[in-house]
């Protein structure tokens, strides 16, 4: 005999919102995460199970299994879930850049972790001179600091690199001209122009020279009445080889000065040390720009400096006055969080023989492809025990690069591993798999394989690492 099909649900059997509320199955969570979330939660519950009602899609004891306890109690924790997720989520960084922009840039050091804990308990004498009993300036510690790093006369911080350039061209060039190599009119993420800043500052673009090619009588024939300053922008993000010509920081700073204006320069990154030093591609230093004659440089917080996003002005200090100001810079300021966050960044590099060991962003730089290996040799059995019979992995040589529009050319030897699939499609799956682990893992695919650069896997986080991986089974 053909089976009786069940009986369809009615939309007069759902129970109403408040009885549900007050059944001893959510009391817990009532009391754990409030009766107005819970209650908002429950309500977008309960239309789903109209809609799929009104459908036809339950039948009478499938609704009554989904308002009972242990599949109500789940349908909420459930969506509870969906909630946290929507928070900010670590991940593990396996592709290979080590400032990544996607995943914010540069990673904070344990003591400034520990200041921005503590000004966002208590309060803290952010605008307030505890000697003189009286307002205090938000910027005066970061300043100090800076100045004493760099040797410039005066500085002010803003919220992003973007902000200061606007800030400084706004201050000094609004409604006058700003001369600046054709070369050097950078794009990058999220189409930050060069000349759309400069208008939008109400400052008018002068373009002298070529791309490839720009000479010091550009400058010095563009010089006019209407003329604020000269510009000098890192090319952070891209680099023209060839037959190419650049007026060096110190010839352009000589132009400016003949002619009483002042040299501005974006360093972009920005590095307060010698890269060099530790084995990597050279950087110009704020120092070394301000010593070669900049009257103003403006550079990153989040990047080579690795500390929090932030955008410093350091230089002359007739100039830092004009700028300080300016109505923007209220407009344009850091919060509190970011700047005890780069004070206890900046304070670091009072200590530079210690750096390496104290900066993330340093110390993930620095490590050594023989250090990566050893790593990739400890991770390699577990990981691949994991693996379904068709994906291999195996030790790989890789190249990591330093992100944020840093040394766009230059490769850091790096190790990791190197994932391929068998089945069509297998790697692409395998990448999204990852990446809804808990703490998802982001590598990147290319040349048919999914490469896993250790480069940014720090030692103690290995053992979490494995456990996610182990639960995997791919």
């Amino acid at each position: 005999m053909p089976r009786t099909p069940p009986a369809p649900a009615s939309a007069s059997a759902l129970p109403s919102l408040d009885r549900l509320l007050r059944s001893p199955t959510l009391s817990a969570l009532i009391q754990g995460h409030g009766r107005i979330r819970i209650t908002r939660l429950l309500r977008s519950h309960l239309q789903v199970l109209r809609e799929r009602t009104s459908a036809g899609q339950l039948s009478a004891a499938d609704l009554q299994h989904a308002i009972e306890g242990p599949a109500l109690l789940a349908a909420i924790d459930a969506a509870l879930a969906a909630d946290a997720r929507q928070d900010l989520q670590p991940m593990f960084n396996l592709t290979g850049t080590v400032l990544h922009t996607n995943l914010g840039r540069a990673l904070l050091p344990e003591a400034a972790v520990h200041a921005v804990s503590r000004a966002m308990t208590a309060p803290v004498d952010l605008e307030f001179d505890i000697t003189r009993g009286r307002r205090g300036d938000r910027d005066a510690r970061v300043q100090a600091l800076v100045c004493e790093l760099t040797g410039a006369e005066a500085a002010t911080v803003v919220n992003n690199n973007a902000a200061a350039v606007l800030l400084l061209l706004n201050s000094l060039a609004n409604r006058r001209e700003v001369v600046v190599s054709r070369g050097e009119l950078v794009e990058i993420g999220g189409a930050f122009r060069i000349p759309d800043v400069m208008r939008s500052a109400g400052a008018r673009l002068l373009e002298v020279g070529t791309t490839n090619r720009t000479h010091p009588a550009d400058f010095a024939h563009a010089i006019g009445t209407r003329t604020a300053l000269l510009m000098e922008v890192h090319a952070s993000n891209y680099a023209i080889t060839g037959f190419t010509a650049k007026v060096d920081t110190a010839a352009m700073a000589a132009i400016a000065h003949q002619h009483g204006l002042p040299l501005a320069v974006d360093l972009g990154s920005g590095s307060l040390c010698d890269l060099a030093a530790y084995g990597l591609p050279h950087e110009p230093t704020v120092q070394d720009t301000l010593a070669a004659g900049a009257d103003l440089v403006s550079f990153s917080g989040d990047k080579l400096l690795g500390g929090p996003q932030a955008g410093i002005l350091a230089g002359r200090a007739d100039l830092i006055a004009r700028i300080n100001r300016n109505p923007l810079k209220r407009a344009l300021r850091m919060d509190k969080m970011g700047l005890v966050a780069l004070e206890a960044v900046l304070a670091l590099y009072r200590e530079p023989e210690l750096l390496a060991q104290r900066l993330p962003t340093l110390r993930l730089l620095s490590r050594t492809r023989q250090d990566i290996e050893a790593q990739a040799r400890r991770l390699l059995p577990p990981m691949r025990s994991a693996m379904a019979a068709d994906y291999s992995i195996e030790l790989a040589p890789m190249h990591s690069q330093i992100g944020s529009g840093a040394q766009p050319q230059a490769q850091l030897a790096s190790a990791g591993l190197r994932i391929t699939c068998t089945r069509r499609g297998g790697l692409d799956r395998f990448a999204r798999r990852l990446r809804q682990l808990p703490q998802p893992v982001l590598g990147r695919i290319g040349d048919d394989a999914l490469w896993l650069d250790l480069r940014c896997l720090e030692p103690d986080d290995e053992a979490r690492f494995l456990a996610q991986w182990s639960a995997l089974q791919a």
